[in-house]
């Protein structure tokens, strides 16, 4: 099986949550660019990357929920 096939497979069998993963990405980082470009203006760099960082733990606690919730919908 060639590297292709395999990331082809690989895609077809998580689409949705690489889909869930990719639209966390994209919300975490705008929210805080809008909160830092409006908000924080005067905040130091260190401040954003912190922020930034965050979303590390807060993407597993989005995911956790996300199991929970379909669990609950299963049950």
């Amino acid at each position: 099986m060639s590297l292709v096939d395999r990331l082809r497979d690989h895609a077809s069998e998580h689409r949705q949550g690489m889909l869930y993963d990719l639209m966390f990405a994209v919300v975490w980082v705008g929210i805080v660019s809008i909160l830092f470009d409006l908000v924080f203006v005067s905040a130091p760099t260190w401040a954003y990357y912190l922020f930034m960082v965050a979303g590390i733990p807060a993407y597993f606690g989005f995911v956790f929920s996300l199991g929970q919730a379909e669990q609950a919908k299963r049950q």
